[in-house]
């Protein structure tokens, strides 16, 4: 399994953090997620199935910029 880690900015809240999740989980391939409100970060783990600019655009589709 790969690993990414984003600091993220517009994470403010846990509607923010659900939506985030619910779209990665939309993603094939996507086996783990862990966004942290306080320090503004997500972890992803994921298989071949997808790609780490797969993630990048769910997160910034949702409205968070990666830093």
């Amino acid at each position: 399994m790969n690993k990414v880690h984003y600091t993220v900015s517009g994470l403010q809240n846990t509607q923010i953090k659900t939506q985030i999740k619910n779209a990665l989980n939309e993603l094939t391939g996507v086996q783990m997620i862990n966004v942290d409100l306080g320090r503004g970060s997500i972890e992803v783990g994921y298989n071949d199935a997808t790609s780490e600019n797969q993630i990048k655009e769910c997160i910034e589709h949702v409205g968070c910029r990666i830093e």
